[in-house]
């Protein structure tokens, strides 16, 4: 499979040459685009690692990212935890991501801005490791969204493990075609996006975020979906019970980093 092949064959819109195409051939290309999301998770273990995490992402990273078209980028810490530092990448093509870190270490304003965290030494680490996921958007909700940015605003991340391949996609069905997504935004759960994992840990999963103005938002939001009659009548189809389509779900509370633009 040549290069050509393969980026077309990710399914991301954007990569496929245009010139064939009607201007609504071409208008609906666009509109049908599917972003790409990376999540890294930077594991820490120490306030003066966090410290030079901060100023690594919000002096370096961010505007770098930014300046290869990569934007909105998130910046995320566990409420109650010191680690990991989640970062939230949207890349527009699968060629974004394929090529962002040599487009990083070719560009001199990163590394000058980040260098203290780029050069730490072997016995002061910067960062104990870092671990990184890659996601399909949904066709439901193919593109990022920003829908909480006031100051007290908070993230919800949730991954749906399944048993098999088979199983998770009928979870997805569920938020595509059976309503779901509809449903969350219609009671306040606003997402901020949905992907399906291709490379990661506990696979086959779908990862999505949420994000509200406040933690009372939240609850209502919630409360709303639980007593919501089309949510009751999905979830009662034997075909998208939990038990036969799901084998595990994380749930993590977050709040944005003050550089986050997300």
């Amino acid at each position: 499979m040549n290069r050509r092949t393969f980026l077309a064959a990710a399914g991301t819109a954007g990569i496929a040459p245009l010139g064939g195409l009607t201007a609504a051939q071409a208008a609906q290309t666009a509109q049908d685009q599917r972003d790409l999301y990376e999540l890294r998770q930077y594991q820490i273990a120490t306030e003066t690692q966090k410290k030079g995490l901060d100023a690594f992402l919000r002096d370096a990273a961010l505007p770098a990212f930014n300046r290869l078209g990569i934007a909105p980028v998130g910046a995320f810490y566990p409420v109650k935890d010191l680690s990991p530092v989640y970062v939230l990448l949207r890349h527009r093509s699968l060629e974004s991501a394929l090529t962002c870190r040599q487009k990083l270490l070719a560009d001199t304003e990163f590394l000058s801005k980040g260098a203290e965290f780029l050069n730490a030494p072997a016995d002061q680490p910067a960062f104990q490791r870092i671990e990184s996921s890659l996601f399909l958007a949904f066709k439901g909700m193919p593109q990022l969204e920003t829908p909480a940015k006031g100051p007290g605003r908070v993230f919800q991340l949730r991954t749906y493990e399944s048993p098999s391949v088979k199983t998770g996609q009928k979870k997805i069905e569920m938020f595509n075609d059976a309503g779901e997504i509809k449903i969350f935004r219609r009671v306040g759960l606003n997402p901020v996006f949905f992907g399906e994992a291709l490379v990661g840990t506990k696979l086959p999963n779908l990862t999505y975020m949420l994000g509200f103005e406040s933690e009372g938002d939240q609850k209502t939001g919630w409360k709303k979906f639980g007593g919501d009659p089309d949510w009751q009548r999905l979830r009662g189809m034997p075909e998208y019970a939990d038990k036969a389509i799901l084998c595990g779900i994380t749930n993590l509370q977050l709040k944005p980093a003050a550089y986050s633009q997300i």
